[in-house]
């Protein structure tokens, strides 16, 4: 199941970690271990944030990919599901429009 990952991460500990120089290698290290489909890194009210596509293969899953995130920059972690246009055709929304309306 391909997953949104929104990572949100503190002023504070990623300042810390951009003044020692370690952000970057931290940040490489857990995509590294994650090896996420896509990563783009932008702005979201005023916080610095990860925007992580990944495959998860299982729900117990969900530790691995947002522990590293929670404990090396105390990171606020969301998960979406997504799905591509494809995988929405097969939803069969037609058949769901039929049957609640």
């Amino acid at each position: 199941m391909r997953i949104l990952m929104i990572v949100r991460f503190p002023h504070d500990a990623f300042n810390a970690a951009v003044a020692d120089g370690s952000a970057g290698a931290k940040t490489k290290a857990i995509l590294d271990d994650m090896k996420p489909e896509a990563v783009y890194f932008t702005e979201m009210n005023g916080h610095r944030t990860a925007v992580i596509v990944v495959d998860l293969e299982s729900p117990s899953k969900v530790p691995t990919l947002a522990e590293p995130w929670f404990l090396t920059f105390r990171a606020d972690v969301e998960f979406h599901v997504v799905m591509s246009p494809e995988e929405l055709q097969q939803a069969g929304l037609d058949k769901l429009g039929e049957k609640w309306r």
